[in-house]
């Protein structure tokens, strides 16, 4: 048995990995990660940069997109008598997380794949992107999502699509305005949570021997909120998705809650932030 360990440890040797593979590759070897430095507050020349105008137009056509499939897929199943004549509860979180995973993996090498106010607020409060650009992209996001859910109205005829509530979102009844705040909450804290888990540069560098495709995970994850809380809310979690379906739809029904669906992911958002910031990474712990 000894000999056959020492073949082993001698095979290892001979081919390292670029970290151990194990519980040794939870301590990162430094030399492989470099911490990037914050994104500055403001950054005039991204103004006069094509890419950044480029990254927006793919923020405004990935949640007109998204807004389109997934605002579809919510009036379909609604419009059939029984679920069973329509994909269900089920076929529209495969429906929002589906797209997200396309989305996002079509959009992040130019945009970084945000597709949502609040997952583009969460990287700000971590210093990931400049205010300049949180701000074009979030007015582009909700600019893509308007035209969305315009689109969708034109394939409806008015009377259907005034009954369906243009699938804008509300707090359902059976519970009560907190009940639809904290689902928001959690559901975008587990979205944003994802995000940044799935987009980290250390854990890329860490784990370089194991494959992440980001997409995937933040995909995934929409699609298990929009599970638990389709309903509660119809599921927000993306203020740009809920502003675009209230404004296409303009009833006081769509506006009455609407304020749930930007508090409360806002406040999900930056509690993501925090806690992946100051736990998982402990970043303000090593400036000092």
């Amino acid at each position: 048995m000894e000999g056959k360990e020492e073949d082993v440890r001698e095979g290892a040797n001979k081919f390292p990995e670029r970290q151990p593979i194990g519980t040794a590759a939870q301590v990162p070897d430094e030399r492989d990660y470099a911490e990037p430095p914050p994104a500055p507050l403001f950054e005039p020349s991204e103004l006069s940069s094509w890419s950044f105008y480029r990254a927006g137009i793919a923020e405004f056509m990935a949640t007109f997109l998204f807004l389109y499939i997934t605002i579809l897929t919510v009036m379909g199943v609604l419009k059939s008598d029984t679920k069973c004549k329509s994909v269900g509860i089920q076929g529209i979180a495969w429906a929002f997380g589906g797209m997200i995973f396309a989305l996002v993996y079509c959009t992040a090498g130019i945009s970084g794949g945000h597709i949502n106010p609040a997952v583009t607020f969460g990287l700000f409060l971590a210093r990931k992107l400049s205010l300049t650009r949180a701000i074009f992209y979030m007015v582009m996001q909700c600019l893509g999502a308007i035209c969305g859910a315009g689109v969708v109205k034109g394939f409806e005829n008015a009377s259907t699509f005034e009954r369906l509530n243009g699938g804008a979102n509300f707090v359902n009844p059976g519970y009560t305005k907190g009940d639809g705040l904290g689902a928001e909450i959690i559901g975008t804290f587990l979205l944003v949570y994802t995000v940044f888990s799935a987009t980290d540069a250390k854990r890329s560098a860490r784990d370089s021997h194991v494959p992440i495709l980001a997409p995937l995970p933040i995909g995934f994850a929409v699609f298990l909120v929009h599970l638990a809380t389709i309903p509660i809310t119809g599921t927000g979690i993306n203020p740009a998705r809920s502003l675009g379906a209230a404004i296409i739809f303009n009833k006081d029904r769509g506006w009455d809650d609407h304020w749930i669906f930007w508090v409360g992911p806002f406040i999900g958002a930056a509690l993501a932030a925090l806690y992946h910031q100051v736990v998982i990474r402990a970043i303000p712990f090593k400036a000092r």
